[in-house]
């Protein structure tokens, strides 16, 4: 069993240095979201040859079924192609957030709001010599009446048989602690404008997940929230975000207020970690709505945000002029990161932008 659970060991490390390896592949495909189940995501992981038994002598030739004759030797032709070896695996999301945050460098988020209801839970900590036999611990017990028995000079090395009696029993003890709880609420605005394709909707989709996936592993309790916008917002649920195909023209501001409004009404500052994203291909319509989602920003979300993050995504039909506003207008501002995406294999830097300060 011991040679077993170490093999499984190595085998488990050969998997995550795989993953490791092929991460910025997995991050700009989107088949791997495909694959999610509620708690895991199934990988395929390349080059790893799963061993199996051959039975039979070394070396013996012969014929199973068929044409052939007693003794005769079998010489199948060999192809002139390359082997694939690739296997699933079903990895833990947070074991991928894990692995995420170590090729990516990503340090720590140290939570701002804390939630006044706190949650309690039972820690294992101690052990008694009295409990319910489910919570006996075998090792401890054993130990204890091993050292009985070589304190009586009971104990023969040559038969060593350890039997506990009652005074040897050891149980885990727990003692309950009660813990603030860390939430979050994660709030995406995307602009489904016109000039918003399938393209880019779909590196929104990406980047979204593998951030949903970070911040996940980083709070016990999340809520995420959905926005979109043309030249009005409105909120709707995960799947009409993704899908939402529209026509027209932008205004930037309407999400803003729809968000502030969410934030004010739903997630006080003082309990929540808020973490509005905003995507867009900058477009946004004249009139001076620039200037008043902007004026937005720099007043209601970003005060009330850990952090705001907006990320371009280039369209062939988007003038990519709203990030340029925002460098221009808004002052240097910590907790404002912007990110600009131009593709797919983009999308790895872009989450490296967005979560390298740990807010």
């Amino acid at each position: 069993m011991l040679r077993i659970r170490r093999d499984h060991t190595r085998f488990k490390k050969i998997v995550r240095g795989s993953i490791k390896k092929h991460l910025k592949q997995y991050i700009t495909k989107g088949e791997l979201i495909g694959r999610q189940g509620k708690k895991f995501v199934s990988i395929p992981i390349p080059q790893i040859e799963i061993p199996r038994f051959h039975f039979g002598d070394n070396g013996s030739g012969g014929v199973g079924q068929g044409d052939g004759e007693e003794g005769e030797a079998v010489t199948p032709e060999a192809g002139d192609a390359e082997g694939q070896h690739i296997l699933e695996v079903e990895v833990s999301l947070d074991e991928l957030a894990k692995i995420m945050g170590e090729e990516l460098e990503l340090p720590n988020i140290e939570p701002r709001g804390k939630m006044e209801i706190e949650n309690v839970r039972d820690r294992y900590t101690s052990i008694r010599k009295t409990g319910p036999e489910s919570l006996r611990q075998f090792k401890r017990t054993y130990a204890a009446a091993l050292k009985r028995q070589i304190a009586s000079g009971s104990y023969d090395k040559d038969n060593p048989v350890i039997v506990p009696i009652r005074e040897d029993r050891r149980y885990r003890s727990w003692k309950t602690v009660e813990e603030p709880e860390s939430n979050a609420a994660v709030i995406y605005m995307m602009d489904v404008s016109g000039s918003m394709g399938d393209e880019q909707k779909e590196i929104v989709r990406l980047e979204s997940f593998w951030i949903d996936t970070w911040l996940r592993s980083q709070y016990k309790n999340i809520e995420t929230r959905y926005i979109i916008h043309d030249a009005v917002a409105r909120e709707v649920d995960r799947e009409t975000f993704y899908h939402t195909r529209e026509s027209g023209g932008t205004k930037i501001s309407s999400a803003y207020e729809l968000c502030q409004a969410m934030i004010k009404r739903d997630y006080p500052v003082s309990e929540w970690n808020i973490y509005p994203f905003h995507f867009s291909d900058g477009d946004n319509w004249g009139g001076g709505d620039t200037d008043l989602a902007i004026d937005l920003l720099k007043k209601k979300l970003i005060p009330a945000a850990n952090q705001f993050s907006y990320g371009q995504v280039k369209s062939l039909y988007g003038t990519g002029q709203f990030v340029k506003d925002l460098r221009e207008k808004v002052e240097e501002e910590p907790k404002l990161v912007l990110s600009e995406i131009s593709s797919k294999e983009e999308i790895y830097q872009s989450i490296k932008e967005f979560l390298k300060s740990g807010r």
